[in-house]
């Protein structure tokens, strides 16, 4: 009996060598990627039926919500679709082609794609600059400008919309978890660094926007990404890893318009000698001098993180809080705690990162030695004792951030003391809905208290397990 072959049809039819480096010279449009990031019809390009192959696992998270038409020579029927022997085979209009085929196949296929009239092509494909081939790379170059094709890549994880549906990632969503939808965009020239965000943010319920891996940047760059996420309405926050600016006076230019609107958030590869010579056998890319990407950085007002913890927790900062944020006019914090020594601690770190410890108002104090008892530190840090009641927790929230001399309050629970409960988890969202002041939250990160945080997350809580990095990230925030 033969297999049943579904041939329908879809539904649609260094600072001055960096500052003055001279553009690729390229002549496509850079204007708007939404062909890229929207595209409904999508060709596949090394489609495969063998499990886990980069084309097979393509497939399978495409076809859940886009019209995918595989492309292979060698296969007539994959997963019972059937399989096209070229993209000129295909009658109806490709948004974009995705290539996922032996490097030195790969301009014979976007010579294809020009053929065509496809526009957009995304490149998963290695084995160009980043491998020192640099005649392939100037052959595939070349290609592109004939056609006058945007390309994302070569040798790239692949793009992700999550407002579009569009998953264009090679690795299964069984491996790496994707986020649900939020305001965050994330530009990455790593893959492997991107994906490892990805999976964070969806395990702290963290939602995202756009995720482009660019890869080598054989004509869109970084430029190009921040420029298009600078313009869309769904992003909030931009999160860029970088290993080389290609365009230093388009970055510049771009970038602070961009920062007046939207906070980018930058982590910088290649700030080492050795990182510096890792990064070109990574993409094909020279960092160049630390200092002066740092220059590069302040200048455009991007805020620069030193690894990616703390590019995810600031991230997280302003996504949550970016309303809150135009309203603060300083940085004084105040600490609440019921141990005593993370109260120091929380001190110590605050003014090591040149922030300052807010005074609470006289009209406060004499609130809280209402219900606090005798022995009790008011001050701050406001140390609320080892038999703190979640009631006490709430009326010493209230009253901070009710302060006018408080701008952010950083909220430490240890639920090691026996007088509070989960209840207090509502307590904290209800504070934290009123929309006053940020709110940030340390606490252990134990196996009793775990579901308790997952809790908070879920409902939108900044968490932290110790105040150094819950302080770090606040001071990135705050300036």
């Amino acid at each position: 009996m033969k297999k049943k072959v579904n041939k329908t049809k879809p539904k649609t039819a260094r600072k001055r060598e960096i500052i003055e480096s001279k553009p690729e010279k390229v002549k496509i449009s850079k204007q708007g990627l939404d062909g890229f990031f929207k595209a409904e019809n999508l060709a596949l390009i090394g489609a495969s039926h063998e499990i886990n192959k980069i084309g097979n696992v393509l497939f399978k998270n495409l076809i859940k919500t886009k019209t995918v038409f595989p492309v292979n020579p060698n296969i007539d029927v994959i997963m019972n679709r059937h399989s096209f022997k070229s993209v000129l085979e295909i009658e109806d209009k490709i948004d974009m082609a995705i290539i996922a085929v032996k490097a030195e196949l790969v301009p014979e296929v976007v010579e294809q794609c020009g053929k065509k009239k496809i526009k957009n092509v995304l490149i998963i494909s290695s084995g160009f600059a980043e491998a020192g081939n640099e005649k392939l790379n100037e052959k595939l170059k070349n290609c592109l400008e004939k056609y006058d094709i945007k390309c994302i890549g070569p040798n790239c994880l692949g793009i992700y919309d999550a407002y579009s549906d569009l998953d264009a990632i090679f690795l299964t969503q069984q491996r790496l978890k994707r986020p649900t939808q939020g305001k965050i965009s994330f530009i990455s020239q790593s893959g492997a660094l991107g994906g490892a965000l990805l999976g964070t943010m969806a395990d702290r319920k963290i939602g995202i926007s756009k995720f482009v891996s660019y890869g080598n940047a054989i004509n869109l760059n970084e430029c190009d990404y921040l420029e298009y996420l600078g313009n869309d309405p769904e992003t909030s926050v931009i999160c860029v890893y970088v290993e080389q600016i290609k365009d230093g006076k388009r970055f510049l230019e771009i970038g602070k318009k961009v920062a007046k609107e939207k906070p980018i958030i930058v982590l910088k590869g290649g700030m080492t000698e050795k990182g510096n010579k890792a990064a070109m056998s990574h993409t094909g890319s020279l960092a160049g001098d630390a200092r002066i990407y740092s220059g590069i950085l302040k200048q455009i007002g991007a805020i620069q993180v030193d690894n990616l913890e703390d590019l995810f927790s600031v991230a997280n900062l302003f996504d949550k809080f970016y309303e809150l944020k135009k309203k603060i006019k300083g940085k004084k914090i105040q600490v609440i705690t019921n141990g005593g020594g993370y109260g120091i601690i929380c001190a110590d770190q605050i003014e090591k990162n040149k922030l300052e410890l807010g005074e609470l108002s006289s009209a406060t104090v004499a609130k809280m030695k209402k219900f606090m008892p005798t022995f009790a530190n008011i001050g701050n840090p406001m140390d609320l004792m080892g038999d703190v009641t979640n009631e006490r927790y709430r009326l010493a929230l209230d009253a901070c951030l009710d302060d006018a001399n408080i701008d952010l309050v950083l909220l430490v629970v240890l639920y090691q003391t026996p007088l509070i409960n989960q209840d207090l988890v509502e307590i904290i969202s209800q504070a934290q809905k009123s929309m006053k002041k940020p709110i940030v939250i340390v606490m252990n990160n134990n196996e009793f208290e775990e579901s308790i945080k997952e809790t908070l997350e879920e409902k939108e809580a900044v968490v932290f397990e110790f105040p150094e990095d819950a302080v770090r990230a606040i001071q990135k925030f705050l300036r």
